[in-house]
């Protein structure tokens, strides 16, 4: 688990006692998760791109991309 060391504004630490003692949490840490789980909620999954979107349907049609080389093509060389 990765541990962080953060300065919070008086606003947001009265926030994360709040949601501290609403789900009646050991410590501000559990109550960080908590908001983080909430808003990766509401706002849902980044958009995507509209090229791989489209490229996803080609391939969802059975017209696939032609590679000739993956690793040039992607500069993994």
């Amino acid at each position: 688990m990765t541990q962080a060391l953060v300065e919070l504004s008086e606003g947001s630490n009265r926030v994360l006692n709040i949601v501290k003692a609403m789900y009646n949490l050991k410590d501000k840490s559990e109550a960080v998760e908590i908001v983080i789980k909430h808003f990766t909620h509401c706002i849902g999954e980044p958009e995507l791109r509209p090229e791989f979107i489209e490229r996803i349907q080609k391939a969802e049609k059975g017209k696939f991309i032609s590679v000739s080389n993956f690793a040039k093509r992607y500069g993994l060389e």
